[in-house]
């Protein structure tokens, strides 16, 4: 074969490789493929339903093909989940107690913000709450979260320090349980997280008081052991404790952890 034959088949071959590569993609597109379309299951607490929200909008559309699929819920209720076998990536827990419930299942721990309890009533304070103490009026309608979710023990650990008794007519899995009963009307007062009233806004009226300081919850995020995302995991999880993450929770009234 002469030396323009030669170049001939070179060129035929190169063309007919680029129409492959076009058709079916080579093996570096294909891993390319790979790490662009992901999805990432995040379980969160029902606290950080419109943060994470927010963070994990910039975190997608940071990382081209890349969706976020979260997942809201008690804390308690979601580390029961995980230890049963649902498929979750990353976990934010709103008390450090649930979160060690998973052991070795979860992987480093890290804080990342905090929160503190606040009353809310109805508009106008129809009942007239101003204390924590009110709280344990006679006749008066309160719900809290149920001990095992983590407003239900700050809440509880609050009631020690103020040396209360409450008596809710009900104890709810998530602190937007309490929140939506409240602002229904369904109720006289709740407790609930300062971030949750702040989201509430008008439909609520926030009452401070002393014995919160007693109760704050730390809020850790780690990776689920199993999971098939674990780069990805990483990459969400340091985006929360970086500046863009931290910004969200600060606006929405997260204190440092």
């Amino acid at each position: 074969m002469n030396t323009t034959a030669r170049r001939a088949g070179g060129v035929v071959v190169a063309a007919l490789c680029a129409t492959v590569m076009a058709v079916s993609g080579c093996t570096s597109d294909d891993n390319n493929a790979e790490t662009k379309n992901q999805t990432l299951t995040v379980f969160a607490a029902a606290s950080l339903t419109e943060v994470f929200t927010q963070v994990a909008a910039q975190f997608e559309a940071q990382n081209e093909g890349v969706s976020v699929k979260l997942s809201f819920a008690g804390s308690s209720d979601l580390a029961a989940q995980i230890l049963a076998g649902a498929p979750a990536d990353v976990f934010a827990s709103a008390d450090t107690k649930n979160m060690d419930k998973l052991g070795d299942m979860a992987i480093t721990p890290t804080a990342f913000a905090s929160n503190t309890l606040v009353i809310v009533t109805p508009p106008g304070n129809p009942a007239g709450v101003t204390t924590f103490a009110d709280l344990a009026t006679p006749g008066l309608t309160l719900v809290i979260c149920a001990p095992e979710v983590p407003c239900g023990a700050a809440t509880q650990t609050a009631a020690q320090t103020a040396g209360v008794a409450l008596a809710p007519v009900s104890q709810e899995q998530s602190v937007t349980d309490v929140l939506g009963k409240v602002s229904l009307g369904e109720a006289d007062a709740g407790v609930v997280y300062v971030t949750d009233a702040r989201r509430a806004g008008s439909s609520v009226e926030a009452v401070t008081f002393p014995e919160s300081s007693s109760a704050v919850n730390t809020y850790p995020i780690a990776q689920v052991s199993g999971s098939k995302n674990t780069e990805l995991a990483q990459r969400f999880i340091e985006f929360v404790l970086a500046d863009a993450g931290q910004q969200v929770l600060a606006e929405a009234g997260f204190a440092k952890p």
